[in-house]
């Protein structure tokens, strides 16, 4: 049996809610496949690290996420954060760039008898997630974000042939394992030396798998597209801000942005991190949905090397849906732990 040792650090907002329902699905799936265990080990971030630790992020969670397999990182707040701490790269910017996060894996997926704005949408965006057009993380020191006066602000986009044939190759292997369709988007009719280099090395790449489908959009029409038939697309693959913004224009069309997951990986290591921010709004209140928390988690197992375990987490969020049991953002009315208890449930 394999053992892993992941990382649990619960954020701000909806996050003490919904990454504790998260560890509670992983055990129950391990208890029922004896597939592999898991050591949890929880760390401090956000406002409460900040209150003990002085820090949204403080060096003994980032160091101790260096020895560990993966971990769960909860949805933050720093919006809210005092003055001085939203100065710094917040808690997801900082681990994506310090660890090589480079690929954000985002499926969109719908549940069948759900309020689906894309009915049958099965998709996937895999985000370039280092450089592109996201000053925070585009540099080694400092961020791609300059004022050379008061009146004036600039940012660079920052586009390299190794970060682009990595994400390229990342989103062929996977469209490769689904039904081999590969949609590059990008702008390149207008920034034509950056989204053109994009375009240019993701065909490249591409012309390596003969087995795909391959065609490419400018990020504007891609939006129309996945509106008007999403459920045709199978895997995108785009630029950091371009798949920040269609992995929520997906997560909603498929229903909500609360079963919207995501992990992001390099080729070592992978942090799961629901699509959807912190809902300070409902924080407390028991009515977030837990789902995306819970496939983000599942994500990771299949990254680590146990599909079986993350299958069986799959099957079991489907089945208590289908079966009726609900959070209030797809139509039902079942608290957070009611729909966690449904899951767990349902893998039995």
């Amino acid at each position: 049996m394999k053992t892993f040792r992941l990382g649990v650090l619960t954020g701000d907002g909806i996050g003490p809610e919904i990454v504790p329902a998260a560890v509670e699905v992983v055990d129950a799936a391990l208890a029922a496949t004896d597939a592999a265990s898991v050591e949890w080990v929880p760390l401090p971030v956000g406002a409460a690290a900040i209150e003990t630790h002085g820090d949204a992020l403080p060096d003994v969670t980032v160091e101790t996420l260096t020895g560990l397999d993966g971990w769960l990182l909860g949805p933050h707040d720093s919006a809210a954060y005092p003055e001085e701490h939203r100065q710094r790269l917040n808690p997801s910017g900082y681990l994506r760039k310090h660890f090589g996060l480079f690929a954000n894996i985002r499926p969109a997926k719908a549940f069948e008898g759900t309020p689906a704005l894309v009915p049958g949408m099965d998709l996937v965006v895999a985000r370039e997630n280092t450089e592109g057009f996201y000053a925070d993380r585009s540099t080694y020191r400092g961020t791609g974000e300059f004022m050379p006066t008061a009146d004036v602000a600039i940012a660079m986009g920052i586009f390299t042939r190794p970060a682009i044939e990595r994400i390229a190759r990342q989103a062929c292997e996977l469209a490769l394992r689904r039904h081999r369709h590969l949609t590059i988007v990008h702008k390149a009719n207008v920034l034509r030396t950056t989204t053109g280099l994009f375009l240019e090395i993701c065909r490249e790449v591409a012309a390596d798998y003969p087995q795909l489908e391959v065609d490419d959009f400018h990020i504007d029409a891609m939006t129309v597209h996945l509106v008007r038939h999403g459920a045709d697309f199978d895997v995108l693959v785009t630029e950091n801000m371009f798949g920040d913004i269609l992995s929520d224009l997906t997560g909603e069309l498929a229903g909500s942005l609360g079963i919207a997951p995501s992990i992001n990986a390099s080729h070592d290591r992978a942090m799961a991190q629901a699509a959807h921010g912190s809902a300070p709004d409902i924080a407390g209140r028991g009515l977030a949905n837990p789902t995306a928390m819970i496939a983000s988690a599942a994500m990771l197992l299949d990254w680590l090397g146990v599909p079986e375990v993350s299958e069986l987490i799959d099957r079991g969020l489907r089945a208590a849906v289908a079966q009726g049991t609900r959070t209030a953002d797809l139509g039902g009315s079942a608290s957070t732990t009611e729909f966690t208890a449904a899951v767990v449930k349902s893998l039995v």
